[in-house]
């Protein structure tokens, strides 16, 4: 294993994500502006759970095409054009899947008995599924209101166990994956279904998930240095580098099993219902893996340098040899010390003599802990 990737897994990077906030924010800003622009200009392609149509499926033969099933609708007086036409793979063969707006129970029967007529099936193997747009708002209401209650609860259970600048910090950082992972349904032109709305829950909680992680290392950092003249861009950039190999690890066993449910179930099985669902996961498992670094524990930092505490030491940072010193000592490299680590930065051989040194000094200071004992007077 090589020295990054040793240092990675041990989680004694340096990396400054304080000093580098701001690339972060800008990368976010401008992905919102994107995704909230198509949901203004474009908006949501709803299915038929929340804008209420009616849907039918019959078997696939060859009798019946996608092209021959626009036809029927035609022939019914039903525009084809706005009518969404699917194949659906399953274990007993291909289906297809025809969804148009709401419409009277006569065409409704009509269509079924000339698709199963088209299809050489019976009318009873034709499903219709008929749903009411009133039934859809409800179920858009309800959406809304268990997001806010999972928003308040989440705040209050934050600011209880940690402070309220960390449920803020929280709070928008799952908002930002949330107008993130819809924004990006409203680009690609995929369907909204209820169990779109159950990943988007589902995500939800993988990045509360991993900004608790964050923020649980950053509160124990704080307590750790309290006695220190240690600003909060230390503190956080110490806490982040410390739990960064976790937080990669744990997206990445989250991910890999909802990209097989893509490339599996939906590429290779044809199961629709399984890629509207993985999509809305796997969106919201990158932005949360990537909010909880670049924007909950930025926020935070931004925050609280505000604090009498921590503003005279804003733009104070140890990097390098100085983050990995106060991360293993618990106090500041003095300047002396500082000055010389930018000079011999790029020399290994004194890298490597330093932290000898700065080993044996440790040890030292251990050992010498106790005061010397006093020497005893001689008799003269």
């Amino acid at each position: 294993m090589t020295g990054r990737w040793r240092r990675l897994y041990n989680g004694e990077t340096t990396i400054d994500f304080s000093g580098r906030r701001w690339w972060g924010f800008g990368f976010s800003i401008a992905l919102l502006v994107v995704t909230v622009g198509s949901l203004v200009f474009q908006g949501l392609n709803l299915g038929i759970d929340f804008k209420g149509g009616v849907a039918w499926e019959v078997p696939s033969t060859k009798d019946l095409t996608i092209e021959s099933a626009r036809e029927v609708l035609e022939a019914n007086k039903i525009e084809a054009a706005n009518a969404k036409v699917q194949i659906l793979g399953s274990g007993d063969g291909e289906r297809i899947r025809i969804q148009v707006g709401e419409q009277a129970p006569e065409v409704r029967d009509a269509v079924q008995s000339n698709l199963a007529a088209k299809s050489g099936v019976e009318s009873a193997d034709v499903s219709v599924s008929d749903v009411s747009s009133s039934w859809g708002r409800s179920i858009t209401e309800k959406a809304i209101r268990a997001l806010l209650v999972f928003f308040l609860l989440v705040s209050i259970y934050i600011a209880w166990r940690f402070e309220w600048k960390m449920a803020i910090a929280a709070i928008v950082a799952m908002a930002h994956d949330v107008v993130v992972s819809v924004g990006a349904y409203s680009l690609l032109g995929f369907e909204v279904t209820p169990a779109t709305v159950i990943a988007f829950l589902t995500i939800l909680g993988f990045s509360l998930y991993d900004t608790i992680v964050v923020f649980d290392k950053v509160s124990d950092n704080a307590n750790r240095f309290a006695a220190q003249r240690v600003s909060y861009a230390d503190i956080t950039n110490v806490s982040m580098n410390q739990v960064l190999m976790r937080s990669l690890n744990t997206s990445l066993a989250a991910v890999l099993p909802v990209v097989s449910l893509l490339v599996l179930g939906a590429g290779v099985f044809g199961a629709v219902a399984l890629q509207e669902f993985a999509l809305a996961l796997l969106v919201g498992l990158l932005t949360g893996a990537y909010s909880s670094i670049f924007i909950a524990t930025p926020l935070l930092t931004a925050m609280k340098e505000r604090e009498p505490k921590y503003r005279t030491l804003v733009g104070q940072m140890s990097l390098g040899v100085e983050m990995t010193q106060l991360t293993t000592t618990g106090a500041p490299a003095s300047r002396r010390s500082s000055r010389i680590a930018a000079r011999n930065e790029g020399d290994p051989s004194v890298r490597d003599e330093q932290e000898l040194v700065g080993t044996a000094a440790q040890r030292a200071a251990t050992v010498l802990s106790h005061p010397p004992r006093p020497r005893k007077k001689r008799k003269r």
